[in-house]
Order: C-alpha cells, then sequence, then structure tokens
C-alpha cells in the first residue's frame, strides 16, 4: 500500500507572499509620505519593485489595494485583553485603540483607505476592532454579566474614537478612551 499524497498547500514563504510583503511597505510608505490622491499602483509597483501587471492581477484597483493593506494592518495589532471583567477589557481596549489611532501613519492609511476603498475600504477599517468588541462582549456574556449589544458598542467607543482621530485630527488619549466606557457602562466599576 502507498502512502497517500499530501495536498497541495500554498507555500508560507514564497514569491507570492514576499512580493505581497513589499506591495504592503511599498503603500504604507507612500501614504505617509504623500497625499492620498497621488496614490496610484504604477507609484506602488516602482515602489516595490515589480511590475504593475503584479500589483493589477492581485488588486484591481487602488481601492482593492488600500482595503488589503488596511485589512493586514488593522487585524492583530491591538489584542483582545481578559481583565476578568467587561469593563476592564474594554477600558485597556479603549486605550489601546487610541493609542493606536494616535499615530500618524495609522491615520494616514486609514484616511486613504477610506476615500479610495469606498464600503470595502471602511470595513477593512473597522471589522477587525468590531470582532474583538464581539469577542469580548461573548467573553462577558459566558460569564454570566449583563452585556450591550456589539452595535451599542461600537457605537460608544468606536464612534468617538474614529471621530476624533479621522475628522478632527485631534484624537483622544488613553484616558479619555477609558471615560468612554464609562459612558456606555454606567455603574460601580
Amino acid at each position: 500500500m502507498t502512502a497517500p499524497v499530501p495536498a497541495l498547500a500554498t507555500r508560507p514563504g514564497g514569491r507570492s507572499a514576499r512580493v505581497r510583503a513589499a506591495v504592503h511597505r511599498a503603500v504604507a510608505e507612500l501614504v505617509a509620505e504623500t497625499p492620498a490622491d497621488g496614490l496610484t499602483v504604477p507609484a506602488v509597483a516602482a515602489r516595490a519593485g515589480v511590475h504593475p501587471t503584479t500589483v493589477y492581477r492581485r488588486w484591481r484597483t487602488v481601492g482593492e489595494l488600500l482595503a488589503d493593506v488596511a485589512t493586514s494592518r488593522f487585524s492583530g495589532e491591538v489584542v483582545v485583553p481578559d481583565t476578568g471583567s467587561l469593563r476592564g477589557d474594554l477600558r485597556r481596549w479603549a486605550a489601546d485603540v487610541a493609542t493606536d489611532l494616535a499615530d500618524p501613519d495609522v491615520l494616514a492609511l486609514m484616511r486613504a483607505t477610506l476615500g479610495a476603498g469606498g464600503q470595502q475600504g471602511a470595513c477593512a477599517c473597522r471589522g477587525d476592532r468590531e470582532n474583538q468588541l464581539a469577542a469580548m462582549i461573548e467573553r462577558e456574556r459566558a460569564r454570566g454579566g449583563p452585556v450591550p449589544t456589539v452595535e451599542r458598542a461600537a457605537d460608544a467607543l468606536l464612534g468617538p474614537l474614529y471621530y476624533r482621530a479621522v475628522f478632527l485630527d485631534a484624537p483622544g488619549d488613553a484616558d479619555w478612551a477609558r471615560g468612554l466606557v464609562e459612558l456606555l457602562l454606567p455603574g460601580p466599576g
């Protein structure tokens, strides 16, 4: 009896991964250096050291490219804390998000993604953060505690955090962000 042939898997360190990393790095650098409307696939390709068709093959538009970079950037940068209480988790998480949003490079990427990416860009900027909220809320629900909906938590926390950072260019600090949690979860804490 012969051994089964293993299924073909994507090579984690292959050329595709290197090209993606180079393109992502090029986008981040260009967004930090130039106005978002100046971002073009040929400029990204030149900075990444690849041919523009290589970029177009994977990302059909600048909006898709920005959404992919934003999704990659915003996934996992802020860790979901586990302090033993929803209030503690949200206080730490909100402070971490505020700190992340105070980074000028993060803001430049977020603004460019929202401007060029449409709904896909908006989803890239908020999706992981909403998933993090959902995880903390679900964990508290499993502990038997009262919980807001994810939508209510996003409105109370992400709304003000993103509004101040993106539209006012005045991101809130960690203490201010922790105060938002008190508005969401009034009462002893």
